[in-house]
């Protein structure tokens, strides 16, 4: 009793027990351990839930926050959340935004697709939640991470939620495996929204649930509680000297954003 009291009173969840990390595999064969945290919403379950992705910026110190932003909203919403940290445990607890080194491409998004897939399955083997019901989300690095978790490579996900992803040229038609939101803003010039609109425009046009919505002035980071600001620090492929990029929230766009996400998750993973 005492602990249903205390969460009701942080309004965050509860952390549930077991375990505090999952196995992924490793490039060059075996596994590895990577902390995971999962929060419980109030009520009883079993919920629907999401796998959160954090940025380029991690969930250490500089961490944008994010996740944790994110994660407030669904736990009051119903949801559980699980958030696998794909950083800190390999050598980079202070995030990959601004480091040069060649090694930041050890955690590049495509290598976070195991990532969440392993988030997923844990997420399965608890009791609390809904097996049948879990999305993913996940903005910028984890965004591009999302993309490739949705694609039609993988199953197991019921939705997914890409804010402000990088997205590539593709030969052929992207194809999901589950319904897939994009949220870019316009004048993102970090992970430009255009390519991401041809994906989503191509994708549709071939019968694949892929939509996107565009924030008119929208920088990258629309949903930060942190002021709009340009750091020539920046690791940038969209930028013609490969640094710099800005980030900034926009209160309408994060308003948006809520009532977005709210419709989308609620489609895919609130049973009926």
């Amino acid at each position: 009793m005492r602990r249903a009291l205390f969460c009701v009173a942080l309004l965050a969840g509860c952390t549930t027990p077991g375990p505090s990390s999952i196995s992924t595999p490793k490039p060059d064969g075996g596994s590895e351990q990577i902390p995971v945290s999962v929060r419980l919403p109030e009520g009883k379950g079993p919920f629907p839930a999401v796998v959160i992705l954090h940025d380029c910026s991690g969930l250490g110190p500089r961490s944008s926050g994010a996740p944790e932003r994110w994660a407030k909203l669904l736990l009051q919403r119903g949801y559980a959340v699980i958030i696998p940290d794909s950083f800190s445990t390999r050598g980079f607890p202070g995030g990959v935004c601004t480091d040069p080194s060649p090694t930041r491409f050890d955690v590049r998004p495509i290598r976070r697709v195991d990532d969440a897939y392993a988030a997923l399955e844990h997420a399965r083997s608890l009791p609390q939640i809904d097996p049948k019901h879990i999305g993913v989300m996940g903005g910028s690095h984890g965004g591009t991470t999302t993309v490739l978790a949705a694609s039609a490579r993988r199953h197991g996900f019921a939705a997914a939620i890409a804010l402000y992803p990088g997205c590539f040229p593709r030969p052929a038609p992207y194809r999901v495996s589950a319904p897939l939101l994009i949220l870019a803003g316009e004048k993102d010039d970090w992970t430009p929204a255009e390519p991401c609109r041809r994906l989503a425009e191509t994708a549709a046009a071939a019968g694949q649930p892929v939509t996107i919505k565009v924030y008119a002035g929208a920088q990258h980071a629309f949903d930060s509680s942190f002021p709009v600001r340009y750091v020539d620090t920046r690791m940038n492929a969209n930028s013609p000297t490969g640094r710099g990029a800005t980030t900034g929230g926009d209160p309408e766009a994060w308003a948006d954003s809520i009532r977005q996400v709210e419709a989308f998750f609620a489609r895919y993973l609130k049973p009926n």
